[in-house]
C-alpha cells in the first residue's frame, strides 16, 4: 500500500513539473546523480548551504508535513518536483537523519563553514605565542568532535569510550606537531625572519592533516578487525569484508587530508602576496578582515571538492 500511494503522490506531483529542469523527486534519494564527481560535488553543495541556518521553524514544519504527504499519498495538486526537492534538502539539514531530533546550528554540515572559518582563521594567525598554537588546535579538534558527533549514525550506537578516544587522538597529535614544528622553526638560524614567518603559517596543514588521520584511525579500527558489510548490485547483504574496510578507511583518510590543504594552504600563499600590496601596507588593521575573506572562500570551495572525491558508496573486486 505504501508503494501505491508513493506512486500516486509522484503521479499527482508530475503534470505540475512538466514545465521546470528539477528532475523527479525520489523521497530518502540524492538530487543529482551519483556516479560522477560533478553530481557529488552539486549533491555536497546541497547539504553545506548555509541558507538553511536560517530557515524558520514554521518552515521546517511545513518542509516535513509536505513529505509525510508524500510519503502517505495525499499531496495536495500543483505540488513541484522542486518544492518537493526543497523541502528534503531543508529536512536533512536540519533533523538528524536517524533520531529526527534537531542538529545544534553550529554542528550542523551547513553551518560547518560560517562556524569553522573563523578557527581557520585563528589557526592561520602570524606571529603565534605556544599558549595561542595550542588553543587553536584544540578548538580546531573540538568543533570537529562536535560536528561528527552531531551527525554520527545513531542506528548502530557507538560506546562513548570510541569518540572519546578519537577525540583525544586528535587533539594530542594536532597540538604535539604543531608545537614541534613551530619550536623546530623558531631554532632555524638559517631562515631569514620573513621566511621563519611564512614557513610558520604552512605548520596547521601537517598538524591538522595528521590529527584527522589519527582520529580516523582511533574511531575506526575496530573495523579493520571485524570487517564491513558489502552488498551486491542489488543492494543486498553479501558478507562481511576486511579488504573493504581498509579500502574504505583509506578514501577517508585521503579525504581527510585533502580536506584542510586548499584551507590551510592556500591562504597563506595568497595572503604572503596580498600583504605586499601597497592598500595592505598603508592599512594593516584591513590584513585581519582580508584574511577572514581568503579564508572563507578557501574553505567554501574546499568542503564540497574534498568530500565529493569519492562516492558514499564505494565499488571494490571482488
Amino acid at each position: 500500500m505504501a508503494d501505491t500511494a508513493t506512486t500516486a503522490s509522484a503521479a499527482a506531483a508530475s503534470a505540475a513539473n512538466a514545465s521546470t529542469d528539477a528532475p523527479p523527486f525520489q523521497l530518502g534519494k540524492p538530487r543529482f546523480q551519483q556516479t560522477s564527481f560533478f553530481g557529488r560535488f552539486r549533491h555536497f553543495l546541497d547539504i553545506i548551504d548555509p541558507r538553511t541556518l536560517f530557515v524558520t521553524e514554521r518552515r521546517l514544519r511545513e518542509a516535513v508535513q509536505l513529505l509525510e504527504d508524500y510519503k502517505h499519498g495525499t499531496l495536495r495538486p500543483g505540488v513541484t518536483n522542486e518544492q518537493l526537492w526543497s523541502a528534503q534538502k531543508i529536512k536533512q539539514a536540519i533533523l538528524h537523519p536517524d533520531t529526527n531530533e534537531k542538529i545544534f546550528m553550529p554542528f550542523r554540515m551547513s553551518g560547518y563553514i560560517p562556524f569553522g572559518t573563523p578557527i581557520v582563521v585563528g589557526l592561520l594567525l602570524p606571529n603565534q605565542t605556544l599558549a595561542s598554537t595550542v588553543f587553536w588546535q584544540w578548538l580546531n579538534q573540538s568543533h570537529n568532535a562536535c560536528v561528527n558527533y552531531a551527525n554520527r549514525n545513531a542506528t548502530k550506537p557507538s560506546p562513548a569510550s570510541k569518540f572519546i578516544q578519537g577525540y583525544l587522538g586528535a587533539v594530542i597529535s594536532a597540538v604535539s606537531i604543531a608545537v614541534g614544528l613551530n619550536v623546530l622553526v623558531q631554532k632555524a638560524n638559517k631562515f631569514t625572519p620573513a621566511t621563519r614567518l611564512l614557513v610558520q603559517r604552512f605548520v596547521p596543514f601537517p598538524a591538522v592533516a595528521s590529527a584527522n588521520i589519527c582520529n580516523v584511525v582511533l574511531m575506526r579500527y575496530g573495523e579493520l578487525e571485524e570487517g564491513i558489510d558489502v552488498l551486491d548490485s542489488d543492494g543486498n547483504l553479501v558478507g562481511s569484508s576486511k579488504i573493504a574496510a581498509r579500502h574504505a578507511l583509506l578514501e577517508t583518510a585521503l579525504t581527510r587530508v585533502v580536506l584542510p590543504m586548499p584551507i590551510l594552504v592556500l591562504p597563506p600563499i595568497v595572503m604572503s602576496m596580498l600583504e605586499k600590496t601597497a592598500l595592505l601596507q598603508a592599512r594593516p588593521r584591513l590584513l585581519l578582515p582580508v584574511q577572514s575573506l581568503v579564508c572563507l572562500a578557501a574553505f567554501g570551495l574546499a568542503l564540497p571538492l574534498a568530500i565529493s572525491l569519492f562516492p558514499q558508496m564505494s565499488e571494490c573486486s571482488v
